[in-house]
Order: C-alpha cells, then sequence, then structure tokens
C-alpha cells in the first residue's frame, strides 16, 4: 500500500492537541497570574480573602516540573517585596515570608497529590484543605511566637480563635476569609482550566479526528505498490 503522505488524518488528529498543549501551557500561567496579581491590590479584598492558597495548590494541580514551584512562589515573592518596599514601607523580605512559603510549598505538593485528572469537587475541596492547612499551619507558628498567647492549649486555642484583644479582625474572622477566599478562587482556577482545554474549538475538531481515522464509504483502495 503506498503512504499517503498528504491524508488529512494525520494533521487533524495531531494539530489541535499540539495546539491544546501549546495553548495550555503559556494561556493558563497567565490567567492564574493576572488573577492572583489582581486579587493582591490593596483593599481591594477584605484581610485574609486571597487567591494565593488556590494559586499554590493549582499551581501544583495543572503545572508540570519546576513550573508548579517557581510560577507561585516567584510571583507571589516578586509582588510581596513591591508591596513591602512600595505600600507599607517595610523591609524587602522578612523572616515571617519565609515561613508562609514554606506552606505554601506545602499547599502546592497537595495540589500534585491530589492531580489534574481529579473530578471538580475534589479539586475544591482540596483548595479548601490547603486553607485550613494554611490556617492551622501560621495561626500555630504565631502562637509559638508572640509572647502574648500563653503556651497552653487555652493559648492555643486562643490564637485559632479570637486571636489577640488588640487585634482586628478576630483569627476566627480571618479564618473564614481565608476558607471562603480557598473555596472560591479555586473553582475559578478550576473552571479556567477546563475553559483553556476544552474550548468550542477543541471540542469540534476532536470530534472531526475520529472520522478522519477511516476511509469513507466507497473510497477505492490506493494501488499497490
Amino acid at each position: 500500500m503506498a503512504l499517503n503522505l498528504f491524508g488529512s488524518g494525520f494533521k487533524t488528529q495531531r494539530g489541535p492537541v499540539k495546539f491544546c498543549q501549546v495553548k495550555s501551557k503559556f494561556l493558563l500561567p497567565a490567567i492564574f497570574v493576572a488573577i492572583f496579581a489582581t486579587s493582591r491590590i490593596p483593599g481591594l479584598l477584605p484581610p485574609n480573602f486571597s487567591a494565593a492558597y488556590a494559586f499554590a495548590f493549582c499551581a501544583g494541580v495543572y503545572f508540570p516540573g519546576a513550573l508548579a514551584w517557581a510560577l507561585p512562589l516567584g510571583v507571589m515573592l516578586m509582588t510581596d517585596i513591591l508591596l513591602n518596599v512600595f505600600y507599607y514601607h517595610a523591609r524587602p523580605v522578612g523572616f515571617y515570608l519565609l515561613l508562609n512559603y514554606a506552606v505554601y510549598a506545602l499547599l502546592i505538593g497537595l495540589g500534585k497529590g491530589i492531580g489534574r485528572k481529579a473530578p471538580f469537587l475534589t479539586l475544591v475541596l482540596g483548595g479548601l484543605a490547603g486553607a485550613v492547612l494554611f490556617y492551622l499551619v501560621t495561626n500555630t507558628l504565631a502562637w509559638l511566637q508572640d509572647a502574648a498567647y500563653a503556651k497552653t492549649i487555652t493559648g492555643w486555642f486562643q490564637a485559632l480563635t479570637l486571636g489577640r484583644p488588640d487585634w482586628h479582625p478576630t483569627t476566627w474572622e480571618m479564618f473564614r476569609n481565608t476558607l471562603l477566599s480557598g473555596g472560591l478562587f479555586t473553582a475559578l482556577f478550576v473552571a479556567s482550566e477546563k475553559l483553556v482545554a476544552e474550548s468550542p474549538a477543541d471540542k469540534t475538531a476532536g470530534s472531526r479526528a475520529p472520522a478522519t481515522e477511516a476511509e469513507e464509504p466507497g473510497e477505492p483502495e490506493e494501488s499497490q505498490t
């Protein structure tokens, strides 16, 4: 059978797949970064209502290799430095940031463990679990470091709920915002990935691919060589 170098089957089958992969490779990270950067505008969102937890978790879910670690942590570091220098007028990098990044790294690992093939609800629950993990770890560290908290179970419970009496909002209110934002932004990121990976053009192209693999009925066989 002669080799058909100009048949449409190969091009139709591989073309959309390659285009989808390239589109996901560049467009999805851009969407994630844009949403996260917008959420960091001072005063735009309530305290602790942040896209950071979902950003770290979903980066672990969707991005391969080193990109899953470099993109979220690099963007967070850059925005933290800009905010500290130009808005808060503080040191560019503080010790507390390193602790936060260690927790974000745990969220990235959690996302990698769940994986992109998980159902939508599982991914949203994973984002919520990441927000809870961030809350527990960071407030436990605050309890250990802050002399205002008694180093007892009661003091730890205070750090997780009411917080210090001279601070507002309370730790519990901040946890509520952390949990709500973790679920909301995770759902937004997951929906963005599905829209990027399954656009109408990709679905149409994918639906045509199987038809090209077989010859049309009644088509004469190619000549033997």
